[in-house]
């Protein structure tokens, strides 16, 4: 039998690792065992947001002139212009997993050639996008206190901030998780497959924080 070798995928299935026997074509599939193990972290977290969702909603639903008075404080602009930053975001992240499917660990270029960047700069630029995202909402919540709303007002005020700040502390742990990835692309000599799966399974985490946030903006902004 020969030795296993692990092969790096990206195309909405679970990365797998491929045990290709000597004696003919049979091989046999195995799930790699952080990607599924993320997905179905994943999967728990879609739960305590839909709670999340669903709060809000029977609040919403209680309270409704409370609602009119309290969302025409809200900065619809600017929360929609932070929308589409972390949004991007997720683009930048996708061509660093698609560096790091390709084994390049850093930029083969200047820093300007941005079609050479590897998966380290990449993710330096999503990392930023994401911090300016987190910055834009404590921003706003400074705003929105000054304007008398606060965990504390009154039922509107611990919706919005209950739903808004549990994600930016998942964005938050992403920001954390990207540094931990970019740490470990500087640290190891030969960037392997092991580091590339670490780049994938961050980057499912931050493709769900994004949809999430789309689905709060809609909710908070936009339904209001």
């Amino acid at each position: 039998m020969t030795k296993p070798a692990l092969e790096i995928s990206h195309n909405g299935r679970v990365t797998t690792a491929s045990l290709t026997r000597s004696l003919g074509a049979q091989t046999v599939n195995r799930p790699n065992v952080v990607a599924v193990g993320t997905i179905v972290w994943l999967g728990s977290e879609v739960m305590f947001f839909a709670g999340l969702f669903a709060m809000y909603f029977t609040l919403k639903s209680t309270s409704p002139g409370l609602w009119a008075e309290e969302t025409a404080k809200l900065n619809v602009t600017f929360a929609a212009v932070n929308t589409i930053v972390l949004v991007l975001s997720s683009f930048t992240c996708q061509a660093g997993v698609f560096a790091a499917e390709r084994l390049q660990a850093r930029r083969s270029g200047t820093l300007g050639q941005f079609w050479k960047w590897g998966m380290v700069e990449w993710f330096y630029l999503t990392y930023a996008m994401g911090a300016t995202f987190v910055a834009g909402q404590i921003f706003e919540y400074a705003t929105l206190v000054a304007e008398h709303v606060s965990l504390s007002s009154d039922s509107y005020g611990s919706a919005f901030y209950m739903t808004t700040g549990f994600h930016g502390l998942h964005v938050t742990g992403g920001l954390i998780a990207f540094l931990l990835v970019i740490g470990r692309g500087f640290a190891v000599k030969n960037f392997g497959h092991k580091e590339a799966t670490s780049a994938i399974v961050v980057s499912y985490y931050w493709h769900f924080v994004d949809v999430v946030w789309i689905g709060l903006f809609a909710v908070i902004y936009l339904l209001k």
